[in-house]
């Protein structure tokens, strides 16, 4: 009964604190249309009942929140089973480090960016649950809740239920955005730019890379970037970057984009119109090495969060028009089509490398039922 109570208690805390936004209402209410597609689409044992319920971070109580930090942890502390293709891999968390780098010129600004990045983040989940022992599923971080102050926020504040800490106080020029014009071609500098030291994660070190650094670092001793080269983590939680990640920034690309093309392109970002979109804004808000790093970025735990929450406005965009949005996706399978090549379509193959087999897009569409049957989650 007590830990009954306990865990009701935090559950009415963080339901004051965070009233439900505009996005949250949106996906509420739209879990009849999941309801009648199940109806007609069943998906075996996958029902809204058996579904696993993926929740925001501060929606799970603060021993969940530690249990899900000892279990990133643990991952860091087993063997890689990448070390002979990239000698700076010393763990399994670093294992998806390495297929991140690997497929970055194929699952980003491509017909893999959404499919392939859901796939990444169950499989990151299960490695959690399956070597870890943890309980919980993959939070997510409701960027809305956080971004007029992001370093102060729960989430980064450093205490012992939060994502870790923010950086200490380093010299730095910004984050430069390629393409982008004046004044959008810059992100400033916010008060981080250092080592963590409070929170979690303040003891961790990051192996690979750099690869596209935003700070001034030893460069890594291979050119992919997968040698060893030990660091310490780096953060500049920037409310600069995660001013782009309101709740009515979310809402406009989930029901201002009604195919799949524009809804990926405004997510991802237009920098040649100085738009960096809600994907950029959620990476830039933690910055640093190597969250700042387009290629490593996975090597800052925060990563999965903020990616388990762009699952989320998929998924939340996919469920307003199940039918039709199950089965679309857009852009070519190159990284902004370069080189050129062919659109891709759902009988393309996506796969995570050494970790995981690929598979067919189809396979990765649908969060019920998806993965033959692997698949099945929602949000809340």
């Amino acid at each position: 009964m007590l830990l009954w109570t306990t865990a009701f208690l935090a559950s009415l805390v963080a339901a004051q604190a965070y009233p439900p936004d505009v996005v949250d209402q949106l996906a509420a209410a739209s879990l009849t249309k999941v309801k009648e597609w199940l109806a007609k689409n069943p998906q075996g044992n996958c029902t809204l009942e058996t579904a696993v319920r993926r929740k925001e971070w501060m929606d799970l109580t603060l021993a969940q929140r530690k249990e899900y930090t000892n279990a990133v942890l643990c991952l860091m502390s087993k063997p890689a089973l990448t070390s002979s293709a990239a000698p700076g891999a010393k763990s399994r968390f670093d294992d998806y480090i390495v297929v991140h780098v690997q497929q970055t010129p194929r699952n980003h600004g491509s017909t893999f960016f959404l499919p392939w990045h859901r796939y990444y983040v169950w499989h990151y989940e299960q490695a959690l649950r399956n070597e870890c022992g943890y309980k919980g599923y993959q939070p997510y971080w409701n960027w809305d809740r956080y971004h007029k102050d992001p370093a102060n926020s729960p989430l980064f504040d450093g205490s012992e239920g939060s994502m870790g800490g923010n950086g200490a106080k380093a010299n730095y020029n910004g984050i430069m955005i390629p393409g982008a014009p004046r004044p959008y071609d810059r992100i400033p500098p916010a008060d981080g730019g250092g080592c963590v030291t409070t929170g979690p994660f303040k003891n961790m070190t990051v192996n690979l890379g750099p690869i596209a650094p935003i700070l001034q670092l030893t460069r890594n001793p291979r050119a992919d970037g997968l040698g060893y080269n030990p660091r310490c983590l780096r953060r500049d939680i920037n409310k600069n970057s995660a001013a782009v990640t309101s709740a009515k920034d979310v809402y406009d690309v989930i029901t201002k984009n009604n195919d799949a093309h524009w809804f990926q392109t405004v997510m991802e970002g237009q920098f040649p119109q100085g738009k960096w979109g809600i994907h950029a804004g959620g990476h830039y808000t933690v910055g640093g090495d190597p969250g700042g790093d387009f290629y490593t970025s996975p090597g800052d735990p925060a990563f999965w969060l903020h990616h388990t929450m762009i699952d989320r406005v998929w998924w939340i965009w996919q469920i307003q028009n199940l039918e039709k949005r199950l089965k679309e996706v857009s852009h070519t399978r190159t990284m902004s089509n370069f080189p050129p090549s062919a659109n891709g379509t759902l009988d393309d193959l996506s796969g995570l490398g050494v970790l995981a087999p690929d598979v067919e897009v189809r396979e990765l569409m649908s969060t019920m039922g998806g993965l033959m049957g692997k698949f099945c989650y929602i949000y809340e």
